[in-house]
C-alpha cells in the first residue's frame, strides 16, 4: 500500500469514528426534546394563571409594590442571561449573548446601569474573557433544570428589586433567553419581568377573550403581593429554563444532524481518492510488470544470437 492511499484510509477511519459520536449525540438530543417539550407544556398553566393572579390583585388595589410598580427615574437593571453548558450546540449561545449584549446598549442608552446574571459557563466563559463583572453565575443544569434551580437564581434577584437602588438595589429586572418555538425555530428573546406591565397583561387577555379574575385579599394586598412576588419571579424563571434547555437540544441536535451529514460526505469524496490512489497504484504496478518483462525478453533475445 502506497504512502497517499495509507493517509486516506487514516482519515477515512478518523472520520468515520466521528460520525458515530455525532450520530449518537444527534439521538440523545432527539431523545430529550421530547422531555423538554413535556416539561414547558406543563409549566405553562402555574406561570400564565400566576400571572394573571398578580394582574388582577395589583389592578384591584392601590398598592404600591416593586411587582408592579414603575419606578419615576429608573436608573438601574438587573439582567439575567441564560446560556448552555456544553457546546457543539450551533449558534445557541451565540445568539442569546448577542441578544443580551443588544439589551445592555438598549438599557445603557437610556441612561441606567446594568447588572448581569448568568446561566451556564458558555456565557460566564464569554464575560469572564473580556473582565466583564458579572454579580452572580450558576452552572451545571442547563440541559436539565430543576424548580429548585429556578429558586437559587430568583432569590438574589428578588432581593435586588427589594433594595433601593442607593443600597445596591435595581429598578428592572430583565431576562434573556431562547424561546423554544417548534424543532427547527428557537429565538433568542428578552423579556422585562418586573415591574409587570399591566397593561400589556390586560390586552393579551382581552386578546384571548379572557375575563381577569376577581379576588378579596386577606389580610391585605400588600401582603398578597409580597407572597406572589417570589413565586412570580420563580415560575418565570423557571419557564424561561425549561425553553432554554429544549432549545438547547433541538439546536444541538440540528447541529449534529449537519456534521454526521458533512462527516458522510466527507467519507464519499475520501473514499473515492482513496480508490483512485489505489487504480493510480494498480496501474503504476502494471506498468512495471509489463516494463520488467519487455527488458528480461530483449535480454533474453540478446543472450540468443
Amino acid at each position: 500500500m502506497g504512502a497517499q492511499l495509507r493517509v486516506y484510509k487514516r482519515r477515512i477511519q478518523a472520520v468515520t469514528a466521528t460520525k458515530k459520536i455525532t450520530k449518537a449525540m444527534e439521538m440523545i438530543a432527539a431523545s430529550r426534546i421530547v422531555k423538554a417539550q413535556r416539561k414547558v407544556a406543563a409549566s405553562m398553566p402555574y406561570a400564565t394563571e400566576l400571572t394573571r393572579a398578580v394582574t388582577a390583585v395589583a389592578t384591584g388595589s392601590n398598592a404600591k409594590h416593586p411587582l408592579t410598580t414603575e419606578a419615576e427615574a429608573p436608573t438601574r437593571a438587573a439582567v439575567l442571561l441564560v446560556t448552555s453548558d456544553r457546546g457543539l450546540a450551533g449558534g445557541y449561545s451565540s445568539n442569546a449573548i448577542k441578544a443580551a449584549e443588544r439589551l445592555r446598549e438598549r438599557l445603557a442608552g437610556e441612561g441606567k446601569e446594568v447588572d448581569t446574571y448568568i446561566v451556564g459557563r458558555k456565557g460566564v466563559a464569554y464575560y469572564g474573557f473580556r473582565e466583564r463583572k458579572v454579580e452572580e453565575f450558576w452552572t451545571g443544569f442547563t440541559d436539565n433544570p430543576a424548580y429548585s434551580d429556578a429558586k437559587r437564581i430568583a432569590a438574589p434577584l428578588i432581593e435586588a428589586i427589594q433594595k433601593e437602588t442607593a443600597e445596591g438595589g435595581v429598578d428592572e429586572l430583565h431576562i434573556v433567553f431562547t424561546e423554544f418555538v417548534s424543532m427547527m425555530t428557537q429565538n433568542a428573546v428578552d423579556d422585562r419581568m418586573l415591574p409587570l406591565s399591566l397593561d400589556a397583561v390586560a390586552q393579551e387577555s382581552t386578546r384571548k377573550g379572557e375575563i381577569l379574575p376577581l379576588f378579596e385579599f386577606e389580610p391585605s394586598a400588600e401582603d398578597v403581593l409580597d407572597a406572589l412576588l417570589p413565586r412570580y419571579v420563580e415560575s418565570r424563571i423557571y419557564n424561561a429554563l425549561l425553553q432554554a434547555a429544549a432549545s438547547e437540544h433541538a439546536a444541538r441536535r440540528r447541529a449534529m444532524k449537519s456534521a454526521t451529514d458533512n462527516a458522510g460526505d466527507l467519507i464519499k469524496s475520501l473514499s473515492r481518492l482513496a480508490n483512485a490512489a489505489r487504480q493510480a497504484e494498480i496501474t503504476q504496478e502494471i506498468s512495471e510488470i509489463v516494463g520488467g518483462a519487455s527488458a528480461l525478453a530483449d535480454a533474453t533475445a540478446g543472450s540468443d544470437k
